[in-house]
């Protein structure tokens, strides 16, 4: 129930004095640095709102657990003072072109708010002026809805006022420069009698800033893909943040075929070529100057092109294995192998398992100015000064087996091939293998095992693969539990249950507690942050490469790799969650069952 007070004080905009006041008062803030804040005030004529002044002094609070005092923090800690809500203003979470037909942008600077949700019934406006109502009374007969007040944080008011302001603006504007002729898909032809059948432009400097806007916030929500897709009446925009889509706009299809166009133009691709996919990549910058690069790929649907858009982050290039969640048992089980000279190394899971990540990583760390590294790839996910990189053109029949035969001539030292599809580049990966070169390249599998029968399978004779195979690691993707909120909690007979089914048949000593997600603002309420990595490696020892050559069955490869230290996928999973890193809802949607141990 809100704070009566907050209707009977006079109306008037936050002071400094008044503010700390209540700080002291709630013995947060020491009355001494308060004194000398207001004095400090007094003689530099502070204007800027009190909570970013005060949030500015990096002050920690007096009472436990003694946490800094951060402007949500504060601003949280006034929305209780004054009886109101405290609302966390998520720019994906709100439908812009709805907000800001509340009210002008020169209104809502004027009184210090922001329309941030709107319904049928109601209209709920963030403010950082809580004792100013005169707005409310003016909106309220206009609007014919109630309005519902909340306290947000004055930082995001003032940065999302001018951003979802400009870019409903721009869309408004793009969508009225262009007619209708965008609309129509290929798959319902629809006449529209009397209107313009013009094209819209993509170098419009209207869509420029909503392309501009759309990766800004890609890169701030760490989003590993943007989806940009069509439907009927709208395009959707949604973005795949820790290996999860989340929808987060909606955009008019008029719009959103010019936002493929222009992405289509920077990425060199053929704009006016809508029929087949197409493939392409930009080179952009984040807001603090460090390159990004971005992987384009086209589709033709139903409605229109659809289009994707591969965020790769350059930093993954300089995490160490660790980072990668590696244990240290993986590490040096890894490193046995890629420290040889020669044979081959296959890297196995479903797409998105982050094997490439794992590749780029050990071959950055491989590439010394003594080494030579080729790679042959479809397409080529990052590209990487280190390396010399090829990219398989099917148009003029370069296949992964015609780019190891080309690399072969090039005096490589290490050769990465982007997969293994066929018996051809099988034999091809061997034979540079037997050559003298160490080989890194992917296969499909759902387990390391398993990619030895899978490349038996498509035809490479036993005795070869023995000869020159060093090891295989299978892996996948688990989201991290965010450490700003995960909560541990003892044992439930539903974890106990959960737990004996991600590590039998094998023995695993069961943690006292286990740790869930809760959700906060650092991981957007889903309480997860990041991914981490879970591996199986398989070394390949003299006893091993007899069964292979002996063709043995897949179950007794899997025992003798089991007998001989490979951990399962599910029993990584396992040591992750009993290090309170992930839950074990992950590790059992993502890794395979283990089989049963003869």
């Amino acid at each position: 129930m809100p704070n009566k007070t907050v209707n009977t004080v006079q109306e008037h905009r936050l002071t400094l004095p008044e503010v700390l006041k209540l700080l002291v008062a709630d013995g947060i803030v020491a009355h001494g640095d308060a004194e000398a804040l207001i004095a400090d005030s007094r003689l530099r004529r502070i204007e800027a709102h009190p909570l970013v002044v005060v949030a500015d002094q990096k002050w920690k609070s007096l009472l436990a657990p003694n946490r800094a005092l951060g402007l949500e923090d504060l601003a949280e800690w006034l929305a209780g003072k004054v009886g109101l809500d405290y609302f966390h203003i998520d720019p994906l979470k709100i439908d812009f072109t709805a907000v800001t037909e509340v009210m002008s942008s020169a209104y809502a600077t004027r009184f210090g708010i922001l329309p941030v949700q709107v319904t049928t019934r109601e209209v709920v406006v963030a403010t950082t002026q809580p004792y100013l109502r005169e707005w409310e009374k003016e909106l309220a007969p206009i609007l014919k809805k109630d309005i519902r007040r909340v306290v947000a944080n004055p930082a995001d008011v003032a940065r999302y006022l001018i951003e979802f302001y400009n870019l409903a603006r721009s869309v408004k504007k793009a969508a009225q420069s262009g007619g209708q002729g965008g609309t129509l898909s290929s798959f319902e032809q629809l006449v529209e009698l009397g209107r313009a059948n013009r094209q819209y432009d993509a170098n419009d400097q209207h869509i420029v800033n909503i392309v501009d806007w759309l990766w800004q916030y890609a890169f701030e929500q760490r989003a590993s893909d943007i989806h940009i897709e069509p439907r009927r009446e709208l395009g959707i925009v949604r973005f795949r943040i820790d290996g999860v889509l989340h929808q987060v706009y909606q955009i008019p299809m008029s719009v959103m075929t010019a936002m493929t166009s222009r992405i289509k133009i920077l990425g060199r691709m053929d704009v006016v070529e809508k029929r087949r996919p197409q493939d392409g990549r930009i080179k952009t910058r984040m807001a603090d100057g460090q390159e990004v690069e971005l992987r384009l790929s086209t589709l033709p649907t139903a409605f229109g092109e659809k289009l994707v858009m591969r965020i790769f982050d350059p930093e993954v290039l300089v995490r160490d294995f660790a980072e990668l969640g590696f244990s240290d048992d993986d590490q040096a089980r890894w490193k046995s192998m890629v420290e040889r000279p020669n044979g081959i190394i296959l890297v196995t899971g479903p797409t998105g398992s982050g094997k490439t990540t794992t590749l780029y990583s050990t071959l950055k760390q491989l590439a010394t100015p003594e080494v030579n590294v080729c790679t042959i790839e479809d397409p080529i996910e990052m590209v990487e000064a280190a390396f010399n990189q090829m990219q398989v053109q099917a148009a003029v029949d370069l296949g992964f087996a015609e780019g190891v035969r080309a690399l072969m001539r090039q005096d490589p030292d290490i050769i990465m091939v982007g997969e293994i599809r066929d018996l051809e580049t099988g034999e091809m990966a061997i034979q540079a293998a037997l050559t003298g070169h160490l080989v890194l390249s992917t296969l499909h599998t759902n387990d390391a095992p398993s990619a030895i029968t899978r490349m038996l399978d498509l035809g490479v004779p036993s005795y070869l693969l023995s000869a020159t195979t060093l090891g295989i690691m299978a892996q996948r993707l688990v989201r991290i539990l965010c450490p700003h909120c995960k909560q541990a909690h003892p044992a439930t007979p539903e974890d106990i249950g959960l737990w004996d089914k991600l590590v039998a048949p094998w023995k695993a000593n069961r943690p006292a507690h286990f740790h869930h997600p809760v959700g906060c603002l650092e991981c957007r309420m889903t309480g997860y942050l990041g991914r981490v990595g879970l591996y199986e490696i398989l070394l390949l020892s003299p006893d091993m490469k007899q069964t292979i050559t002996d063709g043995a069955e897949l179950a007794k490869i899997r025992e003798l790799a089991y007998r001989e230290g490979m951990k399962p996928l599910r029993i990584s999973g396992a040591m992750k969650v009993a290090a309170g890193l992930t839950t074990l809802e992950e590790v059992v949607k993502v890794a395979p069952p283990v089989e049963q141990r003869a």
